[in-house]
């Protein structure tokens, strides 16, 4: 009889890449799909995507860059944790297939249905509004996350205004790079947002809907979701301010601690400077008295005075040479300073 071959692990890892995951909610905020899987090629066939576009929003893909990309009938959003689809009537979310759903991503979902529901003063087609919740899960996720970072860094510079301690200082360093990673993510989301305010083209074509009931706008006609678009621009561009401030404050400190490690390792070099003059001075005298400690015969060792006369010229000679040592340093600190 035929054998079918077994799957393997590397089977099961392709079957993985070539699916997606993901939670689909219409233009009234109710879940349709909860954590579907769906195989790729259905999923651009399904929405008029190609596999480049999929690259994206796919979260297996970790290191890429945040980016909004319009497409004839989507707009897709990798923004922080976020990577959505969105159409002219529902909206789907990306998550890991090879990982169980995020609380992160639950979260996300339940404030997309609660903005999605809310009734807007101002009558919206259903892409805005759903480009508007994803934007303002991201403004509010780095707003909390610089309020925590920017509030553990502030701290820490406080105490070492008071006081430089070694444990302190390693701190501050990874508060650096954690707030050099940070500026650079926000960096990062502010060019994706400033990348697609400079496409006229792509502004136009993200009046979905309209396009959708064959009545697209014009490549200039593009004034909503240009002022929702810099309105959260300008938020992130705050967050970067303020993030550069604090970083300029860290640098600023980091500088200060270093003068004031440098004076101190100069300080211990002027000690060890003295200590060394100290010591030739008095090598000078165990010569003299190594001389006379000798076992040999000379014509002092009945002499009343000798002893005292050799200790005088001992003393002597370690007194100037040390004076001598102290004024030739305390010359060139003059000449350094």
């Amino acid at each position: 009889p035929y054998k079918y071959p077994r799957s393997t692990a590397s089977d099961s890892s392709l079957m993985t890449d070539l699916r997606l995951r993901c939670t689909e909610l219409d233009k009234d905020g109710n879940v349709t799909v909860r954590a579907g899987e769906f195989q790729k090629s259905d999923l651009c066939a399904q929405h008029g995507l190609l596999p480049r576009d999929l690259r994206k929003i796919d979260s297996k893909f970790v290191n890429q860059m945040p980016a909004i990309l319009v497409r004839s009938q989507a707009i897709l959003v990798n923004l922080l944790h976020i990577r959505a689809l969105i159409e002219a009537d529902r909206i789907v979310l990306f998550d890991s297939i090879a990982a169980p759903a995020t609380h992160s991503q639950t979260i996300l979902v339940y404030e997309l249905q609660e903005r999605l529901r809310s009734v807007s003063p101002v009558a919206q087609p259903f892409e805005f509004r759903a480009l508007e919740a994803v934007l303002i899960s991201v403004v509010g996720s780095l707003q909390s996350d610089e309020e925590v970072l920017v509030s553990l860094v502030q701290n820490l510079l406080a105490f070492l205004e008071e006081s430089v301690d070694r444990s302190k200082l390693r701190e501050l360093l990874q508060y650096s790079k954690r707030l050099s990673r940070f500026e650079q993510k926000v960096l990062n989301i502010r060019d994706a947002i400033d990348e697609v305010l400079e496409q006229d083209d792509d502004l136009a074509a993200m009046y979905l809907t309209q396009k959708r009931n064959g009545n697209p706008r014009a490549a200039d006609d593009h004034e909503d979701v240009e002022l929702m678009l810099e309105t959260y621009l300008k938020q992130v561009e705050e967050i970067v301010n303020h993030v550069e401030n604090v970083s300029s404050h860290v640098r600023t400190t980091e500088d200060v601690v270093n003068i004031i490690l440098d004076s101190q390792r100069n300080s211990l070099l002027l000690l060890e400077i003295r200590l060394t003059i100290l010591t030739v001075g008095l090598s000078t005298g165990t010569f003299l008295s190594g001389l006379f400690g000798m076992n040999l015969v000379n014509s002092l060792e009945n002499h009343p005075d000798a002893f005292f006369v050799v200790s005088a010229i001992a003393f002597t000679a370690i007194f100037a040479l040390t004076i001598t040592g102290l004024r030739a340093m305390r010359n060139v600190l003059r000449k350094i300073n």
